[in-house]
């Protein structure tokens, strides 16, 4: 179920940090900017974020923050740093990630994602 209002919204990461522009998309994303907010009807509004390869991010949080995942495997826990993951998927991936685990994990947020554009 969507609802006929359609709102976009355009965030500059230019010079801010990651869980700023993150924090805000992710308000964005789930409907709580409109005045029709509804927590079990899926709002219909698209977020672009620009510039995230200027993203402000502290060297010792490039190689403190580690993304963590398993693969089911004995042996197979995987673990790579926030300096390692921007060089192999560029600085929107880390992006995307804070955005996808700041969503609620319901039914909506594969839709939700969806709605997200990141260009750096």
């Amino acid at each position: 179920m969507t609802t006929h209002t359609t709102a976009e919204y355009t965030i500059d990461a230019a010079g801010k940090s990651l869980g700023r522009v993150a924090s805000e998309a992710a308000k964005m994303l789930m409907g709580k900017t409109l005045p029709s907010y509804t927590a079990n009807i899926r709002s219909n509004v698209r977020v672009n974020i620009t510039n995230t390869s200027k993203l402000t991010v502290r060297e010792r949080k490039l190689i403190q923050k580690t993304y963590t995942r398993y693969t089911g495997y004995p042996g197979g826990f995987k673990k790579e740093t926030l300096g390692k993951l921007n060089t192999r998927k560029g600085h929107g991936e880390a992006v995307r990630r804070a955005i996808h685990s700041m969503l609620p994990d319901n039914t909506m947020r594969v839709a939700r994602m969806k709605n997200l554009i990141i260009s750096d």
